[in-house]
């Protein structure tokens, strides 16, 4: 069992969020530490929702007495998700610093919740470039979707290939990148690119789903990482435990995360394949301007 500190939103009502990630990690296993940077009734996608953003003020009040009760040194990961504003990206940075002064070993997971297909930005740009700038260098793992991807480094990521490109734009070594384009016209792939290697697991594309996957996503390839599964392997059990939640959920409007449970805290691994890429010159690859709308 590892002990998790995890910094993202909190919904009453669905499983966005933390309430999609903190229980597929308590699912599998581990302690879950959550730090609410929103406290909302539901998903925004919603015809109404309410709440409002937590103050960083009161974050820190809460971090600082965890720290002292002398809990942050049996911290043994850091989970980063929905962060809205600034504020909160700093708050996460501040956080890691502290916790790898307690626990020089704990790791660190990004999921860079900056927007989607097809609506773009989600958060304050603010935030998405304090996250760029500052927090996405401290993790030992990314979790992008491709928008994301690309909006990170200014590189149009339309496939496998200029997936591969923008993560080496990156030179982050451990990269995990969903929804991507291909191999077919109805199908995306769910990537790990890590040390210049590419392995893929492919999915059919789907036009309409429950939010919250990539909360799961992030989630799942924290907890079997943790449990000292590879790389590959983690992608493939996180890629068949989404897709088990997605035919479950089908016409759903949330993740039916809770009475699927059963299925996909073990499931069948999903195929994954290596992917062989033509060799370039990463270096000579041109950014472009981040693909904010």
């Amino acid at each position: 069992m590892a002990n998790i500190l995890s910094i993202s939103s909190e919904v009453i009502r669905g499983h966005v969020g933390h309430a999609a990630s903190r229980f597929v990690l308590q699912r599998l296993g581990h302690e879950v530490w959550a730090f609410p940077t929103v406290l909302l009734s539901n998903h925004p996608g919603h015809k109404t929702f309410s709440g409002k953003k937590t103050d960083r003020g009161e974050l820190e009040k809460m971090r600082d007495t965890l720290d002292g009760n002398g809990w942050l040194g049996a911290v043994d990961a850091v989970f980063t998700g929905y962060l809205p504003a600034a504020e909160h990206a700093e708050f996460a940075v501040e956080t890691i610093a502290l916790v790898k002064s307690r626990a020089p070993g704990a790791k660190v997971l990004c999921d860079p919740a900056l927007g989607d297909d097809p609506k773009g930005l989600y958060i304050a740009e603010s935030a998405a470039r304090a996250i760029k700038a500052k927090l996405t260098a401290l993790a030992d793992c990314l979790t992008p979707n491709r928008f994301e991807l690309a909006w990170l480094t200014g590189i149009p990521v339309t496939d496998v290939e200029s997936a591969r490109r923008s993560a080496a734009a990156l030179a982050h070594p451990r990269l995990f990148a969903t929804s991507i384009p291909g191999p077919g016209a109805d199908m995306i792939s769910n990537l790990l690119i890590e040390a210049g290697e590419v392995h893929r697991a492919t999915v059919k594309k789907r036009h309409v789903a429950p939010h919250g996957t990539g909360d799961m996503f992030a989630a799942l390839l924290l907890g079997h990482l943790l449990d000292g599964k590879s790389a590959p392997e983690a992608l493939a059990l996180a890629t068949a435990s989404v897709e088990v939640v997605l035919e479950e959920s089908e016409g759903a409007d949330e993740l039916r995360l809770i009475p699927t449970q059963d299925l996909w805290a073990s499931p069948e691994p999903w195929p994954v394949e290596r992917v062989e890429c033509p060799s370039k010159s990463d270096g000579n690859v041109p950014a472009l301007d981040p693909e904010v709308p």
